[in-house]
């Protein structure tokens, strides 16, 4: 299955990066959340971000928050090798993006929630 780190992980129902959470949970993909805020999401604890921690074989970080709050987390995103990194509305960032492929990661820009809801994923 394609491992996905969720970016910008929250508890908070009315937002999209809970609403990802749940539906790859209901499509039984492996996800970590990892965010600024501690919680759980469907089992799983949200990971603190600040502490860059570890994450073995992720093929898709999926991103939930800004473009202005990226660039600190760059090298630490690239380092976990993913497979491609997936821009969603509202996060599109042309350096990172520049920086995923000259790493050999591709970038996607598009709705998480709909990749999964059409079968894209």
């Amino acid at each position: 299955m394609k491992k996905t780190v969720i970016v910008g992980a929250t508890t908070n129902k009315a937002r999209y990066a809970y609403v990802v959470a749940e539906m790859l949970e209901k499509y039984k993909v492996p996800f970590v959340p990892i965010g600024i805020k501690k919680g759980e999401l469907f089992g799983k604890s949200i990971l603190e971000i600040g502490q860059k921690p570890p994450i073995d074989d992720v093929h898709t970080i999926t991103l939930y928050i800004g473009a202005r709050h990226q660039p600190e987390w760059y090298e630490y995103l690239l380092s976990l090798n993913p497979q491609r990194i997936i821009f969603n509305p509202g996060t599109e960032n042309q350096e990172f993006e520049d920086l995923a492929k000259a790493r050999g990661v591709e970038p996607v820009i598009a709705c998480n929630l709909v990749l999964l809801s059409t079968g894209q994923f």
